[in-house]
């Protein structure tokens, strides 16, 4: 009987060894905690005067008025790395965030400090934000939820949200709870400090608010990506490369940076001789005169979209003026540009027709003299810098136009309120306006410079 009960014993004890493989085991191993849950070893505090404690395993940061953000940040920095942590807000004042790879500048601010680099967000307002890419101190929002509404409910309010970050190579990714929030790809930082950021505040009212923070975890070896299954848009910096998540989800790039291939000269068979150029990844067309399409003339797609996703970069000149324009048939027969829907691009504070039209609908970003773009100054690059437009056309007609990733105007085609503001517009003699079931996509040569890049398209299903 006791040899049974040992034989038993045995079976049992290989039975639990092998239903953990290998590949789990050494997968739990590789965790690194960050957070000893009594001290603060290995961290350090920067920029403001909050105070960071450690009560009951958990790291407390209590916010301070009138002192910048305060961030408890390692003394380590790390590269290639999947980081795990818990995260509790409590008041809408406690916005928070989660540096990865971030950067400390010790003699900026008159000697003060300034943290700068990738946070991921922690937003409690209505806004709902979290897990959304910000680039602190640098670039300000590179991936706000407006590109991925589906993800705003993640985080609970009062409650314990588990984040994962992975920073692996370009990419980065994050999760809240499970749910796949951001996907950036891009090239600014290669490694840097873990931290956690407790917001400034201006009201004395907030100060003593805490956010709370336990269970902090790193890998740095063996690195096992968590592949995105949802349809993320991805926010791909790199010149003119489309990721392979991106091409499962049908996205191609329509200006490939190195030719002008599937590209040729609106009401033209060839793409211009002069005044377009493709140079170091980017399709830029040179200054003239300023008048619209009669000095190189605008550019058009070879091909023609119905519905669909357009993305692209472009960069102005100071004071210029220019757009992206689709459903272009180029059937009117008209002088000057093209006829068609145009996104414009336009230098508000410079160019006089940022005045024109109604309400400001010839400004930045709307639908031209149609549609005004609701937008914050702080989500346009400065001049000379890049920006980023996107247009989706959905099957049942329904267009938005985004900038930098922040939604600033959506209408419906064909709609009543749609032919009210085209009866109202330079368009009203035009039947059926913005209607066609298909067009070309159009880049508007306006006789100034501006260049485009990372332009990308993918089709929608009906």
């Amino acid at each position: 009987m006791k040899i049974i009960k040992t034989l038993s014993l045995i079976c049992t004890c290989a039975a639990l060894f092998y239903c953990c493989s290998p590949a789990e085991q050494s997968q739990e191993d590789d965790w690194t905690q960050l957070f000893d849950g009594q001290t603060l070893d290995g961290w350090k505090t920067v920029m403001g005067e909050a105070d960071f404690q450690v009560e009951e395993g958990i790291i407390i940061g209590y916010a301070k008025a009138n002192t910048p953000n305060t961030f408890l940040i390692t003394e380590q920095e790390y590269g290639d790395f999947i980081l795990e942590l818990d995260l509790k807000i409590e008041d809408l004042s406690s916005n928070s965030g989660i540096m990865a790879r971030g950067q400390f500048d010790p003699s900026a601010r008159d000697n003060n400090g300034l943290v700068y680099g990738y946070q991921i967000e922690a937003d409690p307002t209505d806004r709902a934000w979290s897990g959304g890419l910000y680039d602190e101190a640098r670039r300000g929002w590179i991936y706000p939820l407006d590109l991925n509404p589906e993800a705003k409910d993640a985080f609970k309010m009062g409650e314990w949200n588990t984040y994962r970050i992975e920073a692996i190579g370009h990419t980065i990714k994050s999760w809240i709870n499970g749910q796949e929030v951001a996907y950036v790809i891009d090239d600014m930082d290669s490694r840097g400090f873990i931290g956690l950021q407790v917001h400034s505040i201006n009201n004395p009212e907030d100060e003593g608010k805490k956010s709370y923070f336990r269970n902090i975890r790193i890998q740095t070896e063996n690195l096992n990506p968590k592949p995105f299954t949802g349809d993320v848009f991805v926010v791909n910096t790199l010149k003119n490369v489309v990721t392979d998540y991106e091409k499962e989800k049908g996205w191609k790039l329509l200006f490939d940076g190195k030719t002008s291939d599937g590209w040729k000269g609106a009401y033209k068979d060839n793409f211009p001789e002069d005044g377009w150029h493709v140079e170091d990844g980017i399709l830029r067309v040179e200054a003239a005169d300023g008048s619209e399409s009669t000095n190189f003339g605008d550019i058009v797609t070879k091909d023609k979209f119905s519905s669909f996703d357009l993305s692209f970069d472009f960069k102005m000149t100071e004071g210029a003026n220019s757009g992206v324009k689709y459903f272009v048939t180029l059937t009117e027969g008209n002088k000057g540009s093209a006829i068609g829907l145009e996104y414009q691009i336009l230098d508000d504070d410079r160019h006089p027709d940022a005045k024109m039209g109604r309400d400001g609908n010839r400004t930045l970003a709307s639908l031209y003299d149609l549609i005004t773009a609701k937008k914050s100054n702080r989500f346009v690059s400065p001049m000379g810098e890049w920006n980023r437009g996107r247009i989706i056309v959905h099957p049942n007609n329904k267009v938005e136009h985004f900038l930098n990733g922040l939604k600033v105007l959506e209408y419906e085609r064909g709609s009543k309120a749609f032919r009210d503001n085209v009866a109202n517009s330079k368009y009203a003699q035009w039947e059926k306006f913005g209607e066609a079931e298909e067009g070309h996509i159009l880049l508007q040569d306006h006789g100034d410079e501006v260049s485009f890049r990372n332009i990308k398209i993918r089709e929608l299903d009906e």
